[in-house]
This record gives structure tokens, C-alpha cells and sequence, in this order.
């Protein structure tokens, strides 16, 4: 796997800079001003904009311990856009740096979510277009068959979505916006609400949330006050997918902010979902390329030196029961024995590093 030269990592750092700086500006304009809110027990920013009649509409910004956030309020008059500087980062990373945008479509679709609010009220890009994201993050080059995608899939907390007191604007408006032909795919269920969205080409954008400890919920969209008047497929094992995700950056155009899950629980998670995939049809191909992610993942860990990561969230994952351990087990035999072995590799290496025990998903 080859790596990508630490000058172009270097340039997208800078460039994940100043898109969220750009993005908060635009998100938060100088008439307004921040005020912490406490939620149960919880401090919170908010911002607060007239909204020209004499009253003010309040958003939510995040929580008031994120490091990153505070700092931000702090500097918040001192923001600036430079926009054609960015494009030109863009397409040096992606023309020359060996980094990778997203198809057109994709791109559009997360900048539109984007900047209706998605990331800042804690949306987590996950699926193939968030995949695309990990050759700049690991610094490593990644086989373009692998991020091929014609969806894009959105995941909230589902009591995230409950406690911010703030939402999208209307989900379809915003696809709307990118696409006309944009419309919601009635649920399976029959509810009112649509979890999924369907454009004339057939590109399908579709949301997700945590399954909420039982499967009575499987089968009926959450509702979700932020999502913008979309509901939510709960989904098993999507809570550990969506835990401590990571701000990183889309190359579309100038740079769309994103918030993406960590690759180590993307890696461990593709091999659960791999192993509950049916073996026909268009799931096999889904099942298949499931499999293939989180080899190359497990990979490009191995060679950035990040095993340790590897191993703790492995652990997470293992110590959640047996349902948890069938999956791992089934997901990790559909590897290749060279995959299996630098699995192994990376299982033992990361858990020596931390000074735990692990267990391997196979002989």
C-alpha cells in the first residue's frame, strides 16, 4: 500500500483547517452571539441571531467540553473565507497528492446536508463516501474499486436528535436543492415518515440511527426532531460505529467539513455487517465489497503504526456478548488467508502495545 508524501497529508490538514473555519462562519455570522445552555446537568453552546422581527432564533452549536468548539467561540470574530484558495488545495490533493473525491453527485449531496446543519447537530457520515475520506486521514492510497458508491448514508444519535433542540431544515428541500427529482421512498413499514431518498438517476441517500436495545424497533423509522422531518432506520451494532467520531474533510469543491467514524470501528464493524448480509444478489456484491474496506483498512492500520487502535476498539467490540463475537468471527472468515494472517498480526502487535488480552476471531 503505498503512502501518500507527507507534504499533501500536510495540505490537507490546512485545507481541514480552514473549510471549518470557513464553515463556522457561514454558520455562525457576526450579528449573532453564543450562549451556554445547561441540558440535564450538561453545558451547551448555542448562538443566537436576530431574526429581524425583534425575536432571535436560536441553533445548537455543540457541547461546551469539546476543546475545539470552546477555542472557536473564542476567536470567533477573527474567521476568514478564502475560497478559490481552497479550491486550488482541492484539486491539488486529489490531482496530484493521490487523495480522493467523491463522484459529483455524492459531493453534492454532502455539501448540501452540510450546510443545512447535518455535522453540526452531530450527523455522522458513514458508508462508502466516509470510506473515501480515510486515504487522506491514514496518509495511504486506496484502489478505487473499493470507494465506488451510488448512496450516501447518514447517521444521528437517537438521542442526540432528541436533545438539541434544533433541526435541519426539510431533508427533501435540501436534496431538492442538489437534484429536483429528489423524493422520499415510502417506508416498508407504512409510517409517515421516510428514512430514505430516492433521485430520478436512482442515487439513494438514506438515515440510520442506533437501534435502541431492542428489535421491536427494527422495523419502524425512529423519529428524529433534527433530522429535518426524516426518520431513521434504527440499526444493531451502529452505536459503536458512530462512537468518538472524527472531523476530517470531503474533497468536493473548497472542502466540506464532515464528521466521519473512526477507520479502526469502521474496519471492525464492515466485518459484522459482512456477516449478515444474505449471499445473493446485490447483497453478495454489498457483502463483498464490506469485506474488501475492512481489509484494506485493517492494512493500512497495520502500516501507519496504528494497531493499538485496532486492538482497543476490537476489544469493545469482542466484550459486547456472543451475538458481537458470531459476527467478528463469520466477517473475519470471508477474509483471504494473507488478510486473516495480517489481521492476526495487527490483533496481537496492538494488544502487546496496550497490555491486554485478545482473542482472535479464528485458528
Amino acid at each position: 500500500m503505498k503512502t501518500i508524501d507527507l507534504m499533501y497529508q500536510t495540505m490537507l490538514a490546512e485545507l481541514a483547517q480552514r473549510s471549518l473555519d470557513a464553515a463556522w462562519t457561514a454558520d455562525f455570522p457576526p450579528e449573532g452571539r453564543f450562549t451556554p445552555v445547561t441540558v440535564k446537568a450538561r453545558r451547551y453552546w448555542y448562538f443566537d441571531i436576530p431574526d429581524g422581527h425583534g425575536g432571535r432564533a436560536r441553533r445548537y452549536v455543540g457541547p461546551a467540553d469539546d476543546p475545539e468548539i470552546s477555542e472557536r467561540v473564542a476567536d470567533f470574530q477573527v474567521q476568514r473565507d478564502d475560497l478559490r484558495a481552497r479550491r486550488r488545495l482541492v484539486s491539488t490533493l486529489t490531482r496530484e497528492g493521490g487523495m480522493i473525491a467523491p463522484d459529483k453527485m455524492s459531493g453534492d449531496v454532502v455539501e448540501a446536508l452540510a450546510n443545512g446543519g447535518l455535522f453540526r447537530l452531530r450527523g455522522v457520515l458513514i458508508g462508502t463516501v466516509a470510506f473515501q475520506c480515510y486515504a487522506g486521514l491514514l496518509g495511504v492510497r486506496l484502489p478505487m474499486a473499493a470507494v465506488l458508491t451510488g448512496d450516501a448514508d447518514i447517521a444521528q444519535d437517537y438521542a442526540i436528535s432528541h436533545e438539541v433542540e434544533d433541526s435541519l431544515p426539510p431533508i427533501v428541500d435540501l436534496l431538492q436543492s442538489v437534484d429536483p427529482t429528489f423524493r422520499p421512498v415510502p417506508h416498508r413499514s407504512g409510517a409517515a415518515a421516510s428514512s430514505a431518498f430516492l433521485s430520478g438517476s436512482g442515487y439513494r441517500v438514506e438515515f440510520l440511527t442506533s437501534n435502541r436495545g431492542s428489535d421491536d424497533y427494527i422495523d419502524q423509522p425512529a423519529k428524529m426532531p433534527a433530522l429535518g422531518g426524516a426518520g431513521a432506520d434504527p440499526l444493531r451494532f451502529l452505536d459503536f460505529l458512530i462512537r468518538d467520531p472524527i472531523r476530517t474533510i470531503l474533497l468536493h469543491k473548497s472542502g466540506v467539513p464532515v464528521t466521519v467514524p473512526a477507520p479502526e470501528r469502521y474496519a471492525v464493524h464492515k466485518l459484522i455487517v459482512a456477516s449478515r448480509r444474505r449471499t445473493d444478489g446485490q447483497s453478495a456484491v454489498k457483502r463483498d465489497k464490506d469485506v474488501r474496506q475492512a481489509a484494506l483498512l485493517f492494512e493500512a492500520l497495520q502500516q501507519t503504526r496504528r494497531t493499538s487502535d485496532l486492538a482497543l476498539v476490537y476489544n469493545e467490540a469482542w466484550e459486547r456478548g456472543a451475538g458481537w463475537q458470531e459476527g467478528i468471527r463469520a466477517g473475519a472468515g470471508m477474509l483471504t488467508a494473507d488478510e486473516r494472517n495480517r489481521l492476526r498480526d495487527c490483533l496481537q502487535t496492538g494488544a502487546s502495545e496496550i497490555g491486554e488480552e485478545i482473542t482472535v476471531p479464528f485458528r
